[in-house]
């Protein structure tokens, strides 16, 4: 376990709710990523074409996301609510969002920004002074309210569309 990971977990409170904000342990990633997928259904698949849903379906493949893990390429944090995940966030790369996904039913109610407050406080610590992601077409708005801007126009790579953008952590 990473020094990250064993450093207290952190509490935010957002509209009246307590967020844990802290690293996934190995037994959490499958069920995280369960999370990610009903979301990804949800929101995102219906925007994609079959080839997109198919490339991410790969992507968080659990063999895939604790391969990268093990060899230090991806950390992954999860948001939980009286112990329960509703919420993960997953950098792949020093200051390289890939993930970051909250339960439908917790939507709006500040969990991708503790989650993203959380993950960037740590980087910045670390000293990274970019935090990028490439952005899928629902989650432009969530990230410009972030403070993230575009650095690109929307582009499709293997069926997965997407915005770059970028947040600046110094200055």
């Amino acid at each position: 376990v990473s020094a990250a990971g064993r450093q207290t977990a952190r509490l935010h409170r957002f509209c009246e709710v307590n967020v844990e904000i802290r690293e996934l342990r190995p037994e959490e990633i499958e069920p995280a990523l369960v999370l990610v997928w009903q979301v990804f259904c949800e929101f995102e698949a219906p925007e994609y074409e079959a080839e997109g849903v198919e490339e991410f379906k790969t992507f968080i493949r659990t063999e895939n996301i604790e391969n990268k893990m093990r060899v230090g390429e991806m950390r992954f944090w999860g948001a939980f609510l009286d112990g329960a995940l509703r919420g993960a966030l997953a950098e792949r790369g020093a200051g390289h969002i890939s993930l970051l996904f909250v339960q439908k039913e917790y939507h709006r109610q500040g969990i991708s920004r503790a989650l993203f407050e959380h993950y960037a406080q740590n980087g910045k610590k670390a000293g990274v002074e970019y935090i990028t992601v490439n952005s899928s077409p629902y989650a432009v708005g969530i990230y410009r309210r972030l403070g993230f801007m575009e650095t690109g126009p929307e582009q499709t790579q293997k069926g997965i569309r997407f915005t770059p953008m970028e947040f600046v952590t110094v200055g």
